[in-house]
C-alpha cells in the first residue's frame, strides 16, 4: 500500500524521492506526527524574518508537516526553504485548498482580521499567537504567552523605549516555542540563483575586488526608511574618497520602485545598478553577490541578514532593538530626537534620514572589511527540518 502517512506523499504523482512508495523500500520516508499551520501574511521583510522560527517549530514538533500561508508575493521568499512543506497564499484557489485540510496547531503571527479569516478557512486544534474576538472584531491574544507582544503593540512607550527584545524573540515567546535560542533566518537559493549570483559577482568585480551593496529603497508604507537621493550620493562620494575602500565596488540594490531613484543616484558615479525588475528571487541573487550591505530597515536589510552578510543598517522611524544582526554588523541610529515614531507621513524640514552620521557609517563598513577575513558560514540548519522516520 502507498504510504499516505509520509510527509512527501501527494496522491497524484511520485514524490521524486524514491522508486516505490513503501516505507521499507524508501530511504526518504518521513512519518508525520503533527500538522502545523503558520499564518504570516506581511510585510515582506517580516515574513522573511519569521523563517527564524522554523528551527524552534521543528524542535518542539520533530515530525511536523508545516504549511505556511502568506500574502503574495511573499510566497517567493519562502520557496525552497527547508522546514516548510507547503506554501499557500490568500488567493481564492489556495484558500479553497486550505479548507480541505486540518491542523493540530496554528501559529498566527499577524494581528489582523485577514489572518483570522484565513484561520476560519480550516480546522485547527490549538491556536497560538493572535485571534479575533468574534463579537467585537478585536484582535486579542490566543494564548497567555502572546500577551506581552500584544501589549507592546498597544503602547508607544513600551514599544519604543521599554522593550529590549528583538521581534523574532517576542514572536517566539508569543507562540510558546520553548526557550529562545536566537535561531537564524532560513534563506535558500536554488542552483540557478546561485549561478546567477556567481556570474554577477564576476561581472561586477572582475578583478576580485569586494562588493559593497547599497540597498537604496524601502516599502512605500514608511518612505522615511530610505535615504534621499542626495544623501545616498553624498555617502557614496565619502566612501569613494576613503583610502580603506580603494578596492571596493559599489552596487546599488533595490526593487522596481527604486529603478528611477537608482539611476539618479548613479549618475556620474562609478557604481553598478543591479537589476530591479526581475522579482524577489533575482533580488536575493544580487544580494548574495555582495560582501557588505548598507541598508535602511527594509526587506533588503532582512535579505542581507538572512544571507549572512555584514550589514550596516540605519534606523530612523523604526525601532532598532527589534532587529537582530546576529553579530554581523552595526546599527546606525539617526540623531533625530523624535525617533522612533513609526509615522507613515512626516513633514519636518529636517528629516530623520538627513541626520544619519556618515562617518560612523563608513567606520562600520570598514569593520565589515576586517570581519570578511575571518568569517566562515555556519553549517546548514537543514538537520532541524529532516527528522528521522
Amino acid at each position: 500500500m502507498p504510504e499516505t502517512s509520509c510527509k512527501h506523499f501527494n496522491g497524484y504523482k511520485p514524490c521524486g524521492r524514491g522508486h516505490e512508495c513503501q516505507r521499507t523500500r524508501c530511504a526518504s520516508f518521513a512519518s508525520v506526527q503533527h500538522h502545523i499551520l503558520i499564518v504570516h501574511l506581511e510585510a515582506l521583510g517580516a515574513v522573511l524574518r519569521s523563517t527564524s522560527l522554523l528551527a524552534a517549530v521543528h524542535r518542539q514538533f520533530p515530525r511536523a508537516h508545516v504549511t505556511w500561508v502568506t500574502k503574495a508575493p511573499a510566497q517567493h521568499l519562502l520557496a525552497g526553504v527547508p522546514g516548510i512543506d507547503r506554501v499557500l497564499t490568500i488567493g481564492a484557489e489556495d484558500l479553497l485548498a486550505l479548507s480541505a485540510l486540518s491542523f493540530d496547531v496554528a501559529l498566527v503571527i499577524d494581528k489582523s482580521l485577514v489572518a483570522a479569516g484565513v484561520l476560519a478557512q480550516t480546522q485547527v486544534g490549538e491556536v497560538r499567537g493572535f485571534r479575533t474576538d468574534r463579537s467585537t472584531g478585536a484582535i486579542v491574544p490566543a494564548n497567555s504567552e502572546a500577551h506581552e507582544l500584544w501589549h507592546l503593540g498597544l503602547s508607544d512607550q513600551k514599544k519604543f523605549f521599554e522593550n529590549k527584545k528583538t521581534e523574532q524573540h517576542l514572536v517566539h515567546e508569543a507562540l510558546a516555542l520553548g526557550a529562545y535560542a536566537r535561531d537564524e533566518y532560513v534563506v535558500e537559493l536554488n542552483p540557478y540563483e546561485r549561478e546567477t549570483s556567481v556570474r554577477r559577482r564576476e561581472q561586477w568585480a572582475p578583478f576580485g575586488t569586494y562588493i559593497l551593496g547599497i540597498n537604496t529603497g524601502c516599502s512605500p508604507t514608511l518612505p522615511a526608511k530610505k535615504l534621499s537621493v542626495e544623501g545616498t550620493r553624498l555617502l557614496i562620494h565619502k566612501i569613494l574618497a576613503d583610502d580603506r575602500f580603494q578596492d571596493c565596488r559599489i552596487v546599488l540594490l533595490g526593487g522596481p520602485e527604486d529603478s528611477e531613484r537608482n539611476t539618479k543616484i548613479a549618475q556620474g558615479l562609478p557604481v553598478v545598478e543591479s537589476p530591479t525588475d526581475k522579482g524577489l528571487r533575482d533580488g536575493l541573487a544580487s544580494m548574495a553577490a555582495c560582501d557588505l550591505v548598507f541598508s535602511g530597515d527594509s526587506l533588503g536589510m532582512h535579505m542581507a541578514i538572512g544571507l549572512r552578510k555584514w550589514v550596516v543598517a540605519w534606523f530612523g522611524p523604526s525601532c532598532e532593538q527589534e532587529i537582530d544582526l546576529y553579530d554581523r554588523g552595526v546599527k546606525i541610529l539617526t540623531s533625530a530626537p523624535c525617533s522612533p515614531c513609526w509615522k507613515r507621513d512626516c513633514q519636518k524640514s529636517l528629516m530623520c534620514y538627513d541626520q544619519v552620521d556618515f562617518d560612523q557609517t563608513i567606520s562600520a563598513l570598514a569593520q565589515g572589511r576586517t570581519w570578511l577575513t575571518s568569517y566562515s558560514k555556519p553549517h546548514s540548519l537543514e538537520t532541524f527540518f529532516s527528522p528521522s522516520p
